[in-house]
């Protein structure tokens, strides 16, 4: 009984600050599981509740009326114009709206604080709810306790709405057969619209009634969207009570577990969401070694020998390489119909079959440059030549500041390429690629700590760091597809940053690490200080890992991988182990990224958990998405458009850095669907398919990959 005493309290403020999150992450599930909007920007809608409810706060009955009337209304009308926004991207997939919803967050975060300061807003209270009740023999904020009665009555209200009345049918309609819907003499984007703005509103109502429990300053946005994840995730979308549960799962944990182990309670949270992501992904989307058929005695071996008899048959500088067709192990002979015209005319746009030029190829080729012995192979590496004469002239072009700002950019850049190996090659779109960047970056500031300074050295043993991290979490990624990826990643991701804020003998906590030794690029130099010297060291490790990267893409591997998110249930019944492919590009990639962290530290001579957070992560999506999904080129030219927009142009308009790259953001979207690639009609990574292409949706991995049309390919 004493010890239940001794936390009673914090086990009533779970409740309340678990009630709290509710009411958010019902906006959150009614938005995603009904609309079918990935909204990052969940947590802003909160903050314009919160920050109009503070600002309206007089401590009267009135002034709270008038707060989560004007805080509601706004957030409302936020919403609908997030329905608006986002209508455009209807059929390009949660990625492309994740995308946006995050820029969208950056730009209201810029304006809230342009209108309401950077401080925390003090929220008053009316009197009668600024005192305290005795509650079995303690004393408890009543305001508390209000709000705690306030929300079990929205969620009965909540429920009561979506299962009993004809707007929740229709509702319910929307998410489940908009075609029935529109059928029965409703408009399905109005239905659309009016979710969105529900949401908005339960956002904005949560914000001006939390203020007193989260109250609104910098970062309330990114930490209301994070525990609301984690509420959706664990709830499900399909049930208000279940999210009620979760909610009050979520907010227990926060509170009564640091009372009660206070060590592992920053774990907890985000370990529950990736466990049941990871359960979720293994029973709802079971996979299949092999088909009926049985397995290939051995494809692999197959395929190498079919790979290597076309290419020697094959005249030199011929364009187009057995693509589909060969990664599962059915390859064509050029100019044959290896498949029905029902099955050409399924799939995907921009997708190469055997004997084939993909689209940008070979009729595109300059005259001139044809003329040349292996013109393609020019202009395919014209790209890379042109970047490289660029970026070594850098130094001779640019004062100091700004060539430490590109030696940035290729450690960047080399997690951008990361990301474009998992997200454009395996299908597998990721939010958590700077856990094994911190993994590398941390190895790298250690072993220079401990008189490791060989770069050479670090950059291998961060490497093989990272692999062995991405080794570790790669079986619990490579199940799931589409946004079940982004939010397993994700986990992965706050864990690690869990993980660096706590472990301070090794990470420096939230100090970070400085003052380590200066690496030194050759064995008996000395350590480089100059920008220039360490520019030049980044720009050497960068192209070797990217050509490495090119090669190994372009190489029959690459191929399996591009039939794995292309062809994937066909490769399963030609007896290919997928899941194997994927674990291994996984690994592949955790240690690129290993390496670009490594990179980072060795540049900035310094590392904060800043350097490896959630943001970081979205800027490596961002950047491949400029780029183009599928190209390496353009994932290091948008790295290099987020460094100089971030740390470049914002030093002219101090204080808009988070404006500018949530413009960056928006216009990404929107201005260049295919990324800058895709102006050019083709890819880098010789894949034969486009380089925006979509990212696959939620489905099982036998499923097939539904294509631009709508149509399935078999």
């Amino acid at each position: 009984m004493d010890l239940l005493d001794a936390h009673l309290i914090p086990a009533v403020d779970g409740v309340a600050f678990g009630l709290l999150l509710f009411v958010v992450a019902a906006g959150l599930s009614l938005a995603f599981g009904t609309a079918g909007v990935l909204n990052l920007s969940h947590g802003t809608l909160y903050a314009i509740g919160a920050y109009t409810g503070a600002e309206l706060s007089d401590g009267t009955w009135g002034g709270l009326a008038l707060g989560l009337a004007a805080g509601t209304a706004a957030a409302c009308v936020a919403g609908a114009g997030l329905s608006a926004a986002t209508a455009p991207l209807a059929r390009r997939g949660h990625l492309a709206q994740a995308l946006l919803t995050f820029g969208l967050a950056l730009i209201g975060g810029d304006l809230l604080i342009q209108l309401f300061g950077a401080d925390e807003l003090p929220v008053r209270v009316p009197e009668a709810l600024d005192s305290s009740v005795t509650l079995l023999g303690h004393r408890y904020p009543a305001y508390r306790l209000c709000f705690i009665v306030m929300a079990v009555l929205l969620a009965a209200f909540g429920t009561w709405v979506l299962t009993r009345t004809r707007m929740g049918a229709a509702v319910r309609a929307a998410a489940d057969d908009p075609q029935m819907l529109a059928a029965t003499g409703h408009n399905p984007r109005a239905v659309h619209t009016g979710v969105l703005a529900a949401a908005g509103a339960l956002a904005g109502a949560a914000g001006v009634l939390g203020a007193p429990i989260i109250g609104p300053g910098p970062g309330t946005s990114e930490n209301v969207l994070m525990l609301s994840l984690v509420v959706v995730v664990l709830g499900g979308l399909r049930s208000l009570w279940a999210t009620f549960f979760a909610a009050v799962a979520v907010g227990e944990v926060q509170t009564l577990g640091v009372s009660l182990v206070p060590d592992l309670a920053p774990y907890l949270l985000f370990a529950a969401m990736a466990a049941v992501l990871v359960l979720r992904s293994r029973f709802a989307e079971p996979a299949t070694a092999h088909g009926p058929e049985g397995p290939a005695p051995d494809p692999v071996a197959r395929l190498r020998g079919h790979l290597a008899g076309r290419l020697r048959r094959r005249p030199r500088g011929t364009p187009g390489t057995a693509e589909a067709a060969e990664a599962s192990g059915t390859a064509e002979a050029p100019g044959t119909a290896g498949a029905s015209g029902a099955d050409r005319a399924a799939e995907p746009a921009g997708t190469a079959r055997a004997g084939t030029a993909p689209r940008g190829y070979g009729n595109r080729v300059p005259k001139w440059l044809a003329r040349l012995p292996g013109g393609t192979a020019w202009r395919q590496a014209a790209p890379l030549l042109v970047l490289l004469v660029l970026l070594i002239s850098l130094p001779a072009l640019l004062d100091a500041y700004s060539i430490s700002l590109a030696g940035s950019a290729l450690a960047l850049g080399l997690l951008a390429v990361s990301v474009t190996i998992l997200t454009g090659y395996a299908g597998l779109p990721t939010l958590g690629q700077t856990a094994p960047f911190a993994v590398g970056a941390y190895a790298t500031a250690n072993l220079a700590d401990a008189g490791w300074t060989m770069g050479p050295v670090q950059i291998v043993l961060s490497a093989l760091a990272a692999a062995v991290f991405s080794a570790v979490v790669g079986p619990a990624v490579i199940r799931a597809r589409g946004t079940t990826v982004l939010m397993i990643t994700l986990a992965i991701g706050e864990l690690t940053g869990a993980v660096v804020n706590q472990l301070k003998s090794v990470t420096g906590g939230a100090d970070g690490l400085v003052g380590f030794p200066a690496t030194r690029a050759l064995w008996g130099g000395e350590g480089m200080l100059e920008e220039s010297e360490l520019y030049n060291y980044a720009l050497v490790v960068a192209v070797v890992a990217v050509s490495i990267t090119l090669l190994v893409l372009r190489s029959p591997a690459g191929k399996l991988l591009t039939g794995t998110r292309g062809a994937e249930a066909r490769m399963r019944a030609s007896g290919h182990p997928v899941g194997r492919y994927l674990l291994v590009a996984h690994i592949c990639a955790g240690a690129l990224a290993g390496v670009g962290g490594s990179l980072m530290v060795t540049v900035q001579q310094y590392l904060s958990p800043a350097d490896v957070g959630f943001e970081i992560a979205a800027f490596a999506l961002l950047a491949v998405v400029i780029g183009g999904t599928t190209s390496v080129i353009g994932a290091l030219l948008g790295a290099g458009l987020i460094v100089a927009t971030r740390d470049w142009v914002a030093g002219s308009w101090p204080g808009h850095g988070p404006l500018l790259l949530g413009v960056l953001f928006v216009a990404t979207v929107y201005v260049l669907p295919r990324g800058l690639a895709g102006l050019r009609g083709g890819n880098d990574g010789g894949n034969g398919r486009s380089s925006g292409a979509p990212v696959p949706e939620d489905r099982p991995p036998s499923a097939p990959a539904p294509n631009p049309a709508g149509k399935v390919s078999p």
